[in-house]
């Protein structure tokens, strides 16, 4: 009778894992970060491998949050599609409504008046202001409450956010989807003294960005934990297109606001904070420039709103008809977290999108969890992850 043979013991870890640097009687250890986690920004699952507290590798599980959003958009007719578009990036609906609308006007041939594209380039960094603030504050909160005020700080943004999305309640009439952008221009006009609120909302938030800079330089704790922390060099940004706070982090010179600009920002002086260290607190920091930037900006747009229509067509009905000859175009916009295109192919009849394709930055910023967590602690994956800011609605889509 012959002796059963031993079923061998279930693998420890990936069998992709490469384990030719570890000792073969070595200990790597599975750990799931996610997806459900308050320090994954959104349902966001990392594999993570582990040699003690030592990541060896890591590989991301998007798709949490797939709504299906651009064959939804095939499906619906031009007029239709804006609000959706407001919940993919949710901390940056006014862009992300933009985005698409240019990207209709561009393929009809139709031109927004200038008053309209001055409003839409004031919307946009009052959003971007918006955004910023919540990034800063939650990574002031994923480093911890051993900094001392990273809890106090994330109210603190989220407390200047609300000065914004008042203004933008009194314009729209909603604090969060819009659906203020739309064919031809925009669907509000600036109510008369609005810009008296606006300002002082600027005044404050800007009061406040002394506090969140010196938060970072002067906290050791802070430094310890983000300087030289997840180091992203230049060549891998452009390799991976990373763009905007990532990639100007990592010292790519580019923004589409000045390098290809479009609504008013040809007539604004656009000044691009770039660091070169690459790491968390560059991240951080570029962030902040841009706030404060971003605040310059607003402060000129609003002395200089000019008069006239602020839409070209009628603003609650969407074309009819978009006669382009079948021809695909593809826009990009700066939003807060980088280049944000859409890719559109209309219909035959010209009445809804035959392919919507949207290039998300945030997808970008999260196939960096591969090649910046191996080799950090695994606290140090919080603080990485925190950084680079991924609205994962946009990810997923």
């Amino acid at each position: 009778m012959s002796t059963p043979t031993a079923l061998a013991p279930p693998p420890r870890v990936d069998p992709h894992v490469d384990l030719s640097e570890f000792e073969a009687d070595g200990d790597l250890m599975v750990l799931n970060l996610g997806p459900q986690h308050p320090s994954t920004h959104g349902v966001f699952r990392i594999k993570l491998v582990l040699d003690g507290e030592i990541i060896v590798k890591a590989v991301g599980h998007p798709g949490y949050l797939h709504r299906g959003v651009e064959k939804l958009c095939e499906k619906l007719n031009f007029a239709n599609i804006t609000p959706i578009l407001d919940k993919n990036d949710y901390l940056s609906p006014m862009i992300s409504e933009q985005a698409f609308n240019m990207a209709l006007e561009k393929i009809a041939g139709v031109e927004v008046p200038r008053r309209g594209r001055w409003i839409r380039t004031l919307l946009a960094e009052m959003q971007r202001i918006a955004s910023h603030l919540i990034a800063i504050g939650t990574f002031a909160m994923d480093i911890g409450g051993a900094i001392g005020g990273g809890t106090n700080l994330f109210m603190w943004t989220f407390r200047e956010r609300e000065l914004i999305l008042n203004s933008f309640e009194e314009l729209t009439g909603s604090r969060f989807h819009y659906n203020t952008s739309c064919f031809g221009g925009q669907r509000h006009d600036l109510p008369a003294g609005w810009d008296k609120g606006v300002h002082k909302a600027l005044d404050q938030i800007e009061r406040r960005m002394v506090e969140y800079a010196d938060f970072a330089t002067a906290n050791p704790i802070f430094v310890d934990r983000c300087r030289g922390i997840g180091v992203l060099g230049r060549g891998l940004a452009l390799e991976l297109g990373l763009s905007g706070p990532l990639g100007r982090a990592s010292g790519v010179d580019h923004d589409l606001r000045r390098d290809a600009p479009y609504h008013c920002y040809d007539e604004l002086q656009i000044n691009v904070p770039v660091r070169t260290a690459g790491d968390c607190e560059a991240r951080y920091d570029v962030r902040v420039e841009e706030v404060r930037e971003s605040i310059r900006l607003c402060r000129q747009l609003l002395a200089g709103v000019p008069e006239g229509a602020i839409c070209s067509q009628k603003p609650n009905i969407g074309p009819t008809s978009v006669r382009a000859k079948g021809e695909a175009v593809y826009v990009a916009v700066e939003s807060p977290r980088g280049e944000l295109g859409t890719f559109l192919i209309p219909t035959t009849k010209g009445t809804q999108p035959f392919r919507m394709k949207i290039r998300p930055p945030s997808l970008h910023a999260v196939s960096l969890v591969e090649h910046l967590l191996p080799g950090n602690n695994l606290s140090d994956a919080i603080a990485i992850l925190g950084s680079l800011d991924p609205i994962m609605g946009e990810v997923d889509r």
